[in-house]
């Protein structure tokens, strides 16, 4: 049986069975070395764990609207839900 392993060649491998038994240890490894590990099944890549990278605040979207102009919510049409005006 061939494995399909293409786009991941590069990075280690596990099974899934095995995962499941050393899970802690790999989570640790993957934070440790910051390097992905692709987990098969039956010899095809089912997931991929990656190292946690967290944002930097600057990459944040707070504070980023200067000013608001209007109703955000708005249509600018007349409803009939809105009551008579006169």
């Amino acid at each position: 049986m061939a494995i399909w392993l293409w786009p991941y060649s590069h990075m280690k491998s596990i099974a899934a069975g095995r995962f499941k038994d050393v899970c802690l240890k790999t989570l640790d490894e993957v934070a440790a070395t910051r390097t992905s590990i692709v987990i098969t099944k039956r010899g095809r890549p089912v997931a991929k764990l990656v190292p946690y990278v967290q944002r930097t605040p600057s990459s944040s979207l707070a504070g980023s609207v200067v000013k608001e102009v209007g109703d955000p919510f708005g249509t600018g049409e007349r409803w009939e839900a809105d009551g008579d005006p006169s």
